[in-house]
């Protein structure tokens, strides 16, 4: 797929950095650090423990699900770059658009995808 063809998806794409990027830094306190946030958000002396202890587990499982995201969508800005955009990063085959509408980041056809969810399952 050229950049001509990828327009639409490179516009869909730079949203979702923008969006995921101010996600994980007010996650992260913002313009303050993290271990200033962290202390702020779970230095509530009142809190429970268990209660303290699964908010914290959430708020690093969101973090790391957002990190991860925001690489999947790099990763697509990178292969749009280099022209490689609406290939499968596995076999090469073309990744159809209704896929790429619905997940521009995608890296893999639907049948690779669905072979690397099996295996990660079985592992």
């Amino acid at each position: 797929m050229d950049k001509t063809q990828a327009a639409p998806f490179l516009q869909q794409l730079r949203a979702q950095q923008s969006e995921l990027l101010a996600q994980l830094a007010a996650q992260r306190g913002g313009t303050i650090g993290r271990a200033e946030a962290a202390a702020a958000h779970f230095g509530q002396p009142e809190d429970p423990r268990a209660q303290l202890a699964t908010e914290r587990e959430l708020a690093f499982a969101l973090d790391e699900h957002e990190t991860a995201h925001l690489a999947a969508v790099e990763a697509a800005l990178a292969r749009i770059e280099a022209g490689t955009y609406g290939e499968c990063t596995d076999c090469g085959t073309h990744i159809t658009a209704a896929r790429l509408h619905a997940t521009p980041e995608a890296a893999r056809c639907v049948h690779c995808q669905e072979k690397a969810e099996q295996h990660r399952r079985a592992a």
